[in-house]
């Protein structure tokens, strides 16, 4: 008999000059997604293909080229409820067997909304935590610079 994985959970909160509504479907358009989540903006890498279906089951694919090596960063959308909460598992195709998985909420506040990301994985990843948490922090800066 196996033993549950215990779980570490790297938490990033951003506040965003933006609607909730605003926030959340950037996560889901390919456009969008290519301009803070990934590309030059953020890191040396270039963008080669961007694809979501945003329907709970739906997969996306979020294919870049770094360093020579193409990296597919691939999910599945398990919670999409516009505009208050987004679920995904999070995994690079070929790479990774135990998907982590991404818990995104967005709350209004006076003059723009909160986003509370919360990025779930094994436990063995924990040399990890804090440059999982410099890279969301990181996407978040720029979109939040995207949605002003």
């Amino acid at each position: 008999m196996s033993t549950p994985q215990s779980k570490l959970f790297v938490t990033v909160t951003k506040q965003l000059t933006s609607t909730p509504d605003r926030a959340f479907d950037a996560w889901l358009d390919p456009a969008l997604i290519g301009r803070w989540m990934f590309g030059k903006a953020l890191r040396d890498e270039e963008i080669l293909r961007i694809e979501t279906d945003p329907r709970v089951g739906g997969a996306f694919s979020f294919l870049v080229r770094r360093q020579g090596h193409d990296i597919d960063h691939v999910g599945r959308y398990l919670v999409v409820d516009r505009p208050r909460r987004l679920e995904f598992t999070w995994g690079i195709a070929g790479e990774s067997n135990d998907e982590s998985r991404v818990i995104v909420e967005f709350a209004a506040i006076p003059g723009g909304c909160e986003l509370r990301l919360t990025h779930e994985m094994d436990e063995r990843w924990a040399d990890y935590a804090d440059r999982t948490r410099a890279g969301w922090a990181r996407m978040l800066d720029e979109l939040g610079a995207l949605l002003r």
